[in-house]
């Protein structure tokens, strides 16, 4: 019970200092609402159609997400957390903004790998249509999707601890659910014209 209890302090300190350091946009919560959606989405698919689900949470839902991260997340100093954008990068647990771009790249620039090697390197059938080339193309994407998963994980596991790097690939599979709760008031706050959180909670709990 100890090792559950301790599991799911972790999980609920690492979804907050997500929250309060990398979510004052509104946008940024809105795209949010529209990426964990979509991961629901793929969710449903992975098991009938796991390519499906790939593409799906590739195209739809990983660029919406981290289109939020990276345009519209304010990235200067954070006077609710009295933290530089630095100093959040430099101790996030998972995917910084850099190490974002290092995957967002390798996912985006995969399709020349199956354009190149059709059959990639004899471990799928090479493609003879859109159709197959797209399904091709959305099973690497689900290889990169997991490798990314499985590779911070253990990076976890030796740079911090492998409780946190369990904890932190539990949250990012759990996020979408957590998001649809957390954000789901977003949009109507944009449509008000309240473009940044004023983060109240946030603020009360840094004063307890």
């Amino acid at each position: 019970m100890t090792f559950i209890h301790d599991l799911r302090n972790e999980l609920a300190l690492q979804r907050w200092d997500d929250h309060r350091y990398y979510h004052h946009s509104r946008i940024n919560q809105s795209l949010h609402l529209v990426s964990a959606l979509s991961f629901l989405t793929a969710y449903a698919l992975i098991f009938s159609d796991p390519v499906a689900a790939a593409v799906i949470g590739w195209l739809v839902a990983m660029t919406s997400r981290q289109i939020g991260h990276f345009f519209f997340e304010p990235k200067d100093y954070d006077h609710v957390n009295q933290a530089t954008h630095e100093h959040k990068e430099a101790i996030k647990v998972g995917y910084n903004l850099r190490r974002k771009i290092v995957l967002m790249s390798v996912w985006a620039l995969s399709p020349l790998l199956v354009w190149t090697q059709p059959d990639l390197f004899g471990l799928v059938v090479a493609h003879d249509s859109l159709e197959s080339l797209a399904r091709n193309i959305g099973l690497l994407w689900l290889v990169i999707g997991l490798v990314g998963l499985l590779f911070r994980t253990i990076h976890l596991f030796f740079i911090r601890d492998v409780r946190t790097g369990v904890v932190w690939a539990l949250k990012i599979l759990t996020d979408p659910f957590h998001d649809v709760k957390l954000y789901w008031r977003a949009p109507f706050h944009l449509l008000r014209g309240e473009l940044i959180d004023p983060m109240r909670h946030a603020q009360e709990s840094s004063a307890t």
